[in-house]
């Protein structure tokens, strides 16, 4: 065995002071890189506003110096700088500097609420700076005390009155710069993040007004971020959603916004309000632009925790009141994500003592939290949904949409585990090609009826093209909730058919065939029933409208004969048009209706709608591409409007258009 070291008690190390944040940096901020660095600037700002939101200041002034300090003040009560009674001989500045878990925020009758807890965050910034200089002004008079690395280099220094030039300023100014030591070469304080971080602030206490300064050398060319600004909210958090939301397209018009103070304790008495919660939230169209900001204190938790998990209870469970009033049998089956999905929210919430978890309050983990963000939240939601039917009905369709998502997403992930199991079984009815070989392009044309199916089945080409007959109308997906979807056997048939499962995100290479083509009569109803399939393609296997694969035959309606020379016509318009300049001879010229597909001899329904090498016309089914986002939006519109359940939305939208309507309809 090889010899054992010694160990004995010269080899227990005793850290004194702050020489453990120094030693593990790693504890107290999380790390040393650049988002532990832009922490220390975090501790000093939410020091600042305890200040503020406890009632003793309502400014705040940030300047980055050309040299790399940041420097902070208020015009708060300034830090105390008598005696300590455990350490006469040091000031309590200087305590608050130096010792770790010293500060003002253990006591309850100090501060109502404050972002710090531990008394940690002044010393660790001073332990983890090469230079930090203290100020604070109390009663007219002006203290200032100099630091480096965690260590007093000067006294307690009273500067004199007649030569300051900011004796009567009443709060603390604190100026640091951060240690290289401990961060690395290079290290230095980003302008956007200090400016954000003091921008949410001020959203989240719309009572402080913040006073911004860069020395211009700071900032880039192509920056946003201004040299001078002053940051005051007056409508707070509603101002916060606005800003967030600009360039997205919201949902409903109204945000949901609201503050709820506590002011009764447990007996239900009356009390000086210590608990706030505050929220303003929107939905959008499109899930990219969803967020969630949450703070407490106004200190930001973006790890979430008990007040998010609040929030998220009282959404689902209010919504879900809301729908088994109106007598929705689904909406029970709806779950947090689903109302989550496309929401913007932020959300704010003042409490005594909060609970979080590390020192870098990334998460809130105080158990009341829940409680008391949820019954803040659900009363006033449920009664924001029923003010407005039409907002309410609006969002309970989104949600209810969200959820059908997540079933079907959830069902494809079942039929991918259990399809390499089972083999390729093909509908009755259709009749496929013969051509194997993926060099020959093949087509399907789905009819509808047995009898024009009868028709296509004699008239197309055995090799390449595939015939299935749909009996009648389809169901409309677009209404319909996903288990009647699920359990169409019209549609499960047709899935089957062309080898693609239905879903939002299929698998377009798995499709048998290189074109699919709707083949139906040309009558309303046979372009109702183009619709309903164009609505299910849609829907259900968006990938194939986008790789162009999907086409709309266009079989006359007329045949027109004079003596051997036969013409066809796909509607009034051309039936009229070849009346009088199609023929060059003037025997009589015989017109045929058409009655549907099924009474079109194979021949002729071969030689004008199904032959490759005829004279067919296709009609190419097109969208937007995924990344015209507001295109796409205006498409989901408008097929929700035309084929969605309700009825209103298409009477409003036919009267609407209806005088534009030029061409006679074939009833």
């Amino acid at each position: 065995m090889p010899a054992t070291p010694s160990y004995t008690a010269s080899d227990i190390e005793v850290l004194e002071g702050l020489e453990p944040v120094r030693k593990r940096p790693g504890m107290y901020i999380g790390g040393t890189d650049s988002r532990a660095c832009h922490h220390l600037a975090a501790e000093i700002i939410d020091n600042a506003m305890d200040e503020i939101t406890a009632g003793f200041g309502d400014r705040i002034d940030a300047e980055m110096v050309e040299d790399g300090r940041l420097i902070i003040s208020d015009n708060g009560r300034g830090i105390p700088i008598d005696a300590h009674p455990k350490f006469p001989d040091k000031s309590a500045l200087e305590i608050i500097m130096t010792t770790l878990h010293a500060g003002g925020k253990f006591s309850e009758g100090t501060y109502t609420t404050s972002g710090g807890l531990h008394g940690v965050g002044a010393s660790v910034v001073n332990a983890l700076s090469a230079r930090l200089t203290v100020e604070s002004a109390r009663d007219g008079k002006l203290y200032r005390q100099e630091f480096a690395r965690g260590n007093a280099t000067t006294k307690l220094t009273l500067i004199d009155a007649t030569t300051a030039t900011d004796t009567d300023r009443q709060g603390t100014r604190i100026a640091f710069t951060p240690d290289p030591e401990i961060f690395g070469d290079g290290i230095a304080f980003n302008p956007a993040s200090i400016y954000n971080m003091l921008r949410s602030k001020a959203y989240l206490f719309p009572g402080v007004s913040i006073h911004w300064r860069c020395a211009p050398s700071l900032l880039k060319a192509d920056s946003t971020i201004p040299e001078t600004r002053t940051l005051n909210f007056a409508d707070g958090l509603a101002d916060y959603l606005k800003d967030m939301s600009e360039g997205t397209t919201p949902l409903i018009a109204t945000p949901f916004t609201d503050a709820v103070a506590s002011n009764t304790d447990n007996n239900g008495n009356t009390t000086s309000s210590k608990e706030r919660v505050e929220f303003a939230m929107t939905w959008y169209t499109d899930s990219d632009d969803s967020f969630v900001r949450s703070y407490c204190n106004t200190v930001p938790t973006p790890d979430g925790g008990s007040h998010e998990a609040g929030l998220r209870q009282a959404l689902v469970r209010g919504i879900r009141n809301y729908g088994e009033i109106a007598g929705i049998k689904r909406i029970n089956d709806i779950i947090v994500d689903d109302v989550m999905a496309n929401i913007g929210v932020v959300l704010s919430l003042f409490i005594p003592s909060p609970q979080f978890q590390g020192q870098t309050k990334n998460k809130l983990a105080s158990p009341d939290a829940t409680r008391l963000v949820e019954s803040a939240v659900r009363g006033r939601f449920e009664t924001w949904l029923a003010s407005d039917r039409d907002r309410a009905n609006t969002l309970l369709d989104a949600v209810l949409a969200q959820m059908e998502d997540r079933k079907r997403r959830r069902q494809e992930r079942e039929i991918a585990r259990k399809s390499a199991t089972r083999r390729l079984r093909l509908p009755g009815k259709l009749a496929d090609c013969t051509a194997s070989s993926s060099d020959i392009e093949t087509e399907i044309f789905i009819v509808e009826g047995d009898s024009a199916g009868g028709s296509a089945k004699q008239a197309r080409d055995r090799k390449t093209q595939a015939v299935l007959p749909l009996r009648g109308k389809i169901l409309n997906v677009a209404s319909a909730s996903l288990d009647k979807t699920q359990q169409n056997q019209e549609l499960a048939d047709l899935a089957l058919a062309l080898g693609v499962k239905p879903g939002s995100h299929n698998d377009i290479n798995t499709l048998r065939y290189d074109r699919v083509i709707i083949m139906t009569d040309a009558d309303v109803d046979g372009a109702h029933i183009a619709a309903l399939l164009m609505t299910y393609f849609y829907q259900q296997m968006p990938t194939l409208i986008e790789e162009g694969r999907l086409y709309i035959a266009q079989p006359p309606l007329y045949r027109l004969a004079q003596g051997g020379d036969v013409r066809y016509a796909l509607d009034d318009d051309e039936r009229d048009a070849l009346l009088k300049n199609g023929f060059k001879g003037k025997g009589k010229i015989e017109v045929s209706r058409f009655k549907g597909l099924g009474e079109m001899p194979p021949a002729q329904l071969k030689a004008t709608t199904m032959a490759a090498n005829g004279n067919r016309r296709l009609l190419k089914v097109v969208l937007p591409a995924q990344r015209e986002k507001k295109a796409r939006r205006e498409v989901d519109a408008l097929v929700t409007t035309l084929m969605g359940r309700k009825a209103e939305g298409r009477y409003d939208y036919i009267r609407t258009h209806a005088p534009s309507v030029m061409n006679t309809l074939d009833i």
